[in-house]
């Protein structure tokens, strides 16, 4: 199969090709590289060439790996930890085509980012596995009693394809919220845990993502995520959907969601929920992804931890320095190389300013 790379594309959903850099370049590169774990299978992933390359004999070693781009002055080496000061803002970046595949191997120069309108000079660009602290928002209502081993299954096996480095910590949810393991990198603490709990009452999925996003600030790691795996709306939560958002909103913390949803919702938060762990999602850059068929939960948790692991991250000073604690509009936009299909940017929309 290595000797025809396209037929293997076909068949795994991902299609990469590497640029030509001059000899000296190269050499550098291959140096720094890192290996590929044997069970890492990236999903749904393209790598974006450069113009006029061609597709090579046979797939190099190390092609699944996260590209690492971006010129040798701005370049952040692997392994290396992304550290955020005062006067800089980092911005996780995905990047994807209309199949809804990853697309990796852009360069600086084929991003531009926005602060209110204003265009932002890139200090710093990254394309590589940096550890993240996630935080996974388990649902344990009594309407996800028949989904419960699923979804223990697909959070495990998000856990388990998840960089070795990253730390997690598992919040349980019905009536309200209870942190069911602390920040961890075992996932066999987390499994024996996971196989404790118990289904059943009502759903407090608003006080559930707070207790979340307010547990983060105990997180090692610069970069931050929530996964929530629920199958329905808020019926419980003393913290209102306002409340949550503007938490949400002064927090550095992507937000990704499993979304279980019953399509003959009968109540109104139920037909509302959706709508909510969307918007949460969007507003931080992250994705919500729709279970139709509860045999594709490990499937989908496994593309949302290759995600993580495959974000371009963009640091720039920015222009207006002014420590007003006002909200600044950020928008990242694309300037891709030619011949490419439309390709879609989600990244945070916003941060507010520090007030000292």
């Amino acid at each position: 199969m290595r000797k025809y790379p396209i037929l293997r594309s076909m068949l795994t959903g991902h299609f990469s090709l590497h640029r030509l850099f001059p000899a000296v370049c190269a050499l550098a590169l291959i140096a720094a590289v890192p290996s590929v774990r044997a069970q890492d299978d990236p999903l749904n992933k393209v790598h974006v060439p450069p113009p006029g390359t061609t597709t090579p004999t046979a797939e190099p070693k190390g092609a699944e790996a996260p590209a690492v781009t971006g010129a040798p002055s701005t370049r952040v080496k692997p392994g290396s930890v992304i550290r955020m000061n005062v006067d800089m803002v980092l911005v996780p970046v995905t990047v994807t085509d209309p199949m809804n595949r990853l697309v990796t191997g852009l360069e600086q120069e084929d991003f531009k980012i926005f602060e209110n309108n204003g265009e932002q000079k890139i200090k710093t660009f990254a394309a590589e596995d940096a550890p993240v602290s996630i935080g996974v928002i388990f649902d344990l209502s009594g309407s996800m009693t028949s989904k419960l081993v699923r979804a223990k299954e697909s959070i495990l096996q998000f856990i388990k394809t998840a960089n070795p480095q990253d730390e997690f910590f598992v919040i349980g949810f019905n009536d309200r919220p209870e942190l069911i393991e602390d920040f961890t990198s075992s996932v066999e603490d987390i499994q024996a845990r996971l196989a404790t709990v118990r289904s059943g009452h009502r759903t407090a999925l608003l006080d559930a993502i707070y207790f979340g996003v307010a547990k983060m600030k105990e997180a090692r790691h610069e970069r931050k995520a929530l996964l929530v795996v629920s199958d329905g709306g808020d019926n419980r939560s003393r913290y209102t959907e306002g409340e949550v958002k503007a938490q949400v909103r002064e927090s550095d913390v992507e937000i990704y969601s499993i979304g279980i949803f019953d399509p003959y919702a009968a109540t109104p938060e139920e037909r509302t929920g959706p709508l909510l762990l969307n918007e949460l999602c969007e507003e931080t850059g992250g994705r919500m992804f729709r279970v139709d068929d509860l045999s594709e939960m490990s499937d989908i948790a496994e593309k949302i931890s290759t995600e993580l692991r495959n974000q371009y991250v963009i640091g720039y000073t920015p222009r207006d320095l002014h420590r007003d604690g006002k909200w600044r509009k950020v928008k990242v936009k694309l300037n891709p190389p030619q011949g490419l299909p439309p390709l879609t940017v989600h990244a945070r929309t916003g941060y507010y300013a520090p007030l000292q």
